[in-house]
């Protein structure tokens, strides 16, 4: 319900300053008792999307729910809130610059249709793209996602490696398809690195750096119709921070040193990555 409301907020279907529907509207729409009305609506007032949550009268949209999501002082959220606002934010520049570090793209390619709608819708149009992505090699002991008994089972790594793959030639194809239908000069170009990241990092356009845990959890996976038990990641619900350039020498060091360590990784260990089975 939360990210339901949270969508239509960004979207713009609610309005800066419009006020809610009633938490009885709400319940009846979604199907729930008031309480998780409640408890959903909270959850937006935590990220600063709303005002005015109580049981009285309708909550209200925050006047800047944009600033809320992507502004210095937002709160650290799940990847899947947090990236798409600021990679949409990004695209607002005339060069448009992205490095990212990440054990698959799939978070990276859901944030970027967001830009790509603005920009068939013509709110967006930026004259050069340039992405760089850094992701595991095919040809590691990946340290996650792995079977808890730590036998050889190819099927978990060719899974990942499938996953890996179809991501990056969709975030490729989505990005590139922006030349011949827009004329945007676009560059997409993905390394492999010889170790599995323990974190995700996102840089946009040189002045900020989105950072985040992969958190590792024991969960079960269904093979053949046999269970399997593994030690995986949801990056997608990863908490993404947010640091950015500016009067804060703590976060523009943080910026400037993930830079110099993206570029390391990618002029020196890393290696040619082909997007192939």
């Amino acid at each position: 319900m939360a990210d339901e409301l949270r969508a239509r907020i960004r979207s713009g279907a609610l309005r800066p300053g419009e006020r809610m529907p009633t938490q009885a509207q709400l319940a009846h729409e979604f199907g729930v008792e008031r309480g998780a009305v409640r408890q959903a609506l909270r959850v937006l007032q935590s990220e600063r999307l709303l005002t005015n949550v109580s049981k009285g009268s309708p909550a209200t949209v925050a006047p800047d729910p944009a600033r809320a999501l992507t502004g210095p002082q937002a709160p650290p959220l799940p990847t899947t809130v947090a990236l798409a606002p600021r990679i949409a934010a990004a695209f607002a520049a005339e060069h448009v610059e992205i490095d990212a570090v990440c054990l698959t793209s799939i978070s990276l390619t859901l944030a970027i249709g967001e830009p790509l709608r603005q920009i068939h819708a013509g709110r967006l149009k930026p004259a050069k793209v340039d992405v760089r992505v850094l992701l595991p090699s095919r040809d590691i002991d990946l340290a996650f996602p792995v079977p808890v008994e730590g036998r050889d089972d190819d099927w978990v790594h060719e899974r990942w490696l499938a996953m890996r793959n179809a991501q990056g030639q969709v975030l490729q194809h989505n990005l590139l398809a922006l030349r011949s239908t827009h004329g945007i000069d676009v560059h997409v170009t993905f390394r492999a690195l010889p170790f599995t990241p323990p974190v995700k990092l996102y840089l946009l356009n040189n002045t900020e750096a989105l950072f985040a845990y992969y958190t590792l959890m024991r969960r079960e996976a269904e093979i053949d119709h046999e269970h399997l038990e593994m030690y995986d990641a949801q990056g997608t619900q990863s908490m993404l921070f947010s640091f950015q350039q500016g009067p804060g020498l703590r976060d523009t060091t943080f910026v400037e040193q993930s830079h110099l360590w993206f570029n390391a990784l990618w002029e020196t260990i890393s290696s040619e990555l082909v997007l192939t089975s």
